[in-house]
Parts: C-alpha cells; structure tokens; sequence
C-alpha cells in the first residue's frame, strides 16, 4: 500500500516520582505556596534513531529506562532544593534537559486532572479536566439509533491553553482555567443538554464548539476545548476543526525472538493493550457529528477479533509482535475502512507504546 505523506512513528514511554514542593513566586495566601506534595508523571514522545534500540520491540522498554534514569534524582526528594520554582512547567524543562536523545514532546501532571505539554519547540500547553453530569439525546439519528433514547453521561471537559499568558507562573494559568469553568460549570451540571440554547443537538462536536464559543473570548490563549462523552471516546475542537478518537482494548500474547539470550522478553509473556484512533472530518450538518462512535467500533471489531486473546506472533502480516507492529498493523488495514483515520496510538502500558500519525497533531490526552 502507499505511504501516506508525513508519515511518522513515535516511542512514548511514562514514568511516576513522588516529591513535594512549593511554588514560592505565588502570592503567600495562594495555596501551592505551602509545602505539598504530588504524585507526578512525566510522559515523552521521541522519534528513536534506527540504532537506539538494542532489538526490534526493545523501543518502548529502552525509552522507559531513559525515563527513569532521569527522573529518579526527583523521586522523594524536596524539588525547591533541585528545581526553582518547580511548577509543571519546569520540572519538565528540567527532565528534557537530562535526557540524551531528542525530544518531541514531553508532558508533566502534577494530578490526573492539570498538566502541561512542552512541544518540540519548546512552547507550554497547559490543561485542566473538569466534568459536569448531564443528560442528552441526539434527535436527528436514524430511527432505533441508541443514541436517539434520553441517555446521561458523566462528562468530563478539558481546557488547554497557551502558557505565554503575560509570563505568569503555570499555577497562575491553572487558576484561570478554574476561575473560567466555574463560570460556566451551572449551566450544565445536572441539565438536560437538549435545553440549553445552541444544544438542541448536543453531540460531543457541538459541545466543544458550544464551549468554544461561550470561553475563547473569555480567555483569547485558549487553544483546544475537549470533551470526553464516555470514558473511551471523545472531540476536540480549536474553533476551526473537530478531531474525535475512539479506544479499544484487547489482551494479547507475544514473545520477542530477536531478545538477547536470557533476556524475559524472549520468553512468551503478554500485555493488555489499549488502541487509540485518531480521526479527522467535516462535520455532518443533519446529523451534528464527524463520523459516529459506534462505527467506528464496528470498523474496528474484526481487527480486534484478530487480536485479542491471540498471540501476536501468529497474527497474519505482524512484522514485530511490538505496540509500533500492532500500530503499523492496524494502520494498513483500516487505511480503506476507514479513511478518515490519520494516526493510531497502542500503548502496552500506561502511557507507554507507539504511535502512528500522518496529520497535524491534536492536544494530548491525561494519562
């Protein structure tokens, strides 16, 4: 099959330290100025030279022990002794400078819920989840259409923003998300959607844009507004294009034979898989959406069907029983199926994989 233009394979790799901190160029009453503490993640994405992996499949692991090398001096340790001013922002600045390779991307949180992204031209994206409990319908849907029945969901948004906010500190921006969603957070908690004004057809598109429009002109260095309907499916939007994705999981075996003698991955082990589809598509006036959830599902399931309690190495076409050959694998046979599809994500643990992408990057997602 033909390569698709601007091709691109990334290794992501995650990693977790504890330590505590203070934020001391924040006011004295502001409460990140008083010792705490987290449980931070640090996520990176990195296009691996050919050489850097000791065997096909050995990317992932090798990029975690990257990972790990580097963020050990920070786990349980006082950060202020380390880092100045050690907000999300610089712990990360302060990782990607012990790391000896190039990196694309590299991601703190401080929680599950806030976070930044530091890309490689080394401008911050701040993010902040909030949720809200709602119920809708989608009136336009063909007749027995699951989604034509009054349904709730327990939504959650994501605000992401631009760090260049006058220079303030990442803590400052975190409260501005805050201060913003608080302001709209009424009107949609405990609501049907339908009611709102503007939702009458409350897709997860029509949301973002619907959220879009009431908060960009609140805060102009709003970049991304993201809505998550279920907890594996979901829009984004920049106030020009929409981007859902979709995951699946499935439970695989495999065994890597190009391993070093003595090597555990030799042997037969396994991984539950998480699969994240990117896509990208006009929105369908009638019917509110880009493309449905659920087909994308059904485009999906005969694929899973071959995968999932299967092991990798007896799969038809898998080069390297590796999350970048399940990627690839994926991608060559949803390529007609599915053609909105520019880039799939298979992580064999949390936050850590590969990635396949042939489009303009969207935000990233909370580990």
């Amino acid at each position: 099959m033909p390569e698709h233009k601007n091709l691109r394979a990334y290794t992501v790799a995650s990693a977790r330290f504890e330590a505590a901190c203070k934020i001391d160029s924040l006011p004295a009453v502001h409460r990140a100025s008083r010792l705490h503490g987290h449980g931070f993640r640090v996520k990176l994405r990195a296009v691996l030279p050919a050489n850097r992996a000791r065997f096909p499949g050995s990317e992932v692991d090798d990029l975690l022990a990257s990972l790990q090398t580097s963020v050990a001096p920070l786990d349980h340790r006082y950060l202020n002794e380390i880092i100045r001013n050690p907000t999300n922002e610089n712990i990360a600045r302060w990782v990607k400078s012990q790391l000896p390779l190039e990196i694309d991307k590299i991601a703190v949180q401080s929680t599950p819920y806030e976070g930044v992204d530091i890309d490689k031209h080394g401008d911050a994206h701040v993010w902040q989840q909030f949720s809200f409990e709602a119920a809708h319908r989608l009136p336009n849907v063909e007749p027995g259409h699951q989604c034509g029945r009054m349904h709730g969901h327990g939504f959650k948004v994501i605000l992401h923003a631009s760090q260049q906010l006058g220079k303030a500190d990442m803590a400052v921006d975190m409260d501005d998300l805050t201060r913003l969603w608080a302001k709209i957070a009424p009107e949609l908690e405990f609501t049907c959607l339908n009611d709102i004004p503007g939702l009458e057809n409350p897709t997860s598109e029509h949301l973002c844009a619907w959220l879009w429009q009431r908060l960009k002109p609140e805060l102009n260095v709003l970049s991304y507004v993201s809505v998550y309907e279920t907890s594996t499916a979901g829009c984004h939007f920049d106030g020009q294009k929409f981007r859902i994705w979709k995951d699946f999981r499935f439970e695989s075996a495999l065994k890597l034979d190009a391993a070093t003698e003595g090597d555990g991955r030799r042997r037969m082990h396994g991984h539950s898989y998480l699969v994240r589809l990117h896509l990208q598509a006009p929105l369908d006036a009638m019917l509110g959406w880009t493309i449905d959830y659920g087909e994308v599902k059904a485009r999906f399931k005969p694929l899973s069907a071959q995968l999932d309690h299967y092991t990798l190495n007896d799969v038809q076409g898998m080069e390297t029983p590796s999350s970048a050959g399940v990627a690839a694998w994926i991608r060559q046979r949803l390529d007609k199926r599915l053609p909105e599809l520019d880039r799939v994500d298979c992580f064999e643990r949390t936050g850590c994989g590969s990635l396949l992408s042939w489009a303009e990057q969207g935000p990233a997602l909370p580990i």
